[in-house]
C-alpha cells in the first residue's frame, strides 16, 4: 500500500488510479479493527489523526479533485466521510524527498513524458492534506 504525500498533480494516470484504489482500501481498513491490514505502516499517520475517517476522506477528495481537473472522474460517492475542515497532517521534507525519488523512478519507467514534465522539480508540492516540516524519512516508512 502506498498513500503518497506528494500532490497528485505529479501523478501519471496509473499512479492516480492506484492512489485512489489504495486510499479506498485504507478507508475500509481504518474502519475495521479486525482487518489484517489495520496495522499497515502507511496508515499510521491517518490512525494518529484526530478524525482518521475524515483524514482519509480529505486524502481521497484531493485525488478526486485532481481527476476532475484532468477531465476524468473518480466516484466521489465512495468517500465515506468527505471532510472540508479536517485540518492538516504533517509530512517531513525528508519523507517527501524519499517519495519523490520513488515516484520519479516509476514515472521514468512507465510514463517518460510525465517524468520529463516534472524533471526540473527539486521537491514537489505536498498533497493538500499535508503540511511540510523539517525532518527525515518517517519512522513508519519501509526503506
Amino acid at each position: 500500500m502506498r498513500l503518497w504525500s506528494i500532490h497528485p498533480r505529479y501523478f501519471d494516470a496509473q499512479a492516480l488510479v492506484a492512489a485512489w484504489r489504495e486510499g479506498l482500501i485504507a478507508q475500509r481498513v481504518l474502519g475495521d479493527d479486525t482487518s489484517a491490514l489495520h496495522d499497515h505502516p502507511q496508515l499510521q499517520r491517518f490512525r494518529d489523526a484526530p478524525q482518521p475517517d475524515a483524514a482519509i476522506g480529505a486524502y481521497l477528495t484531493a485525488l478526486a479533485d485532481e481527476a476532475d481537473e484532468r477531465g476524468t472522474g473518480l466516484d466521489r460517492e465512495s468517500i465515506v466521510v468527505e471532510a472540508a475542515a479536517v485540518g492538516q497532517l504533517v509530512v517531513t521534507d525528508g519523507q517527501l524527498d524519499y517519495e519523490w525519488g520513488n515516484l520519479t523512478r516509476r514515472l521514468i519507467e512507465r510514463s517518460p513524458a510525465v517524468a520529463d514534465r516534472w524533471a526540473n522539480v527539486w521537491r514537489p508540492e505536498a498533497h493538500p492534506l499535508f503540511t511540510v516540516v523539517g525532518g527525515g524519512i518517517a519512522e513508519w516508512e519501509v526503506v
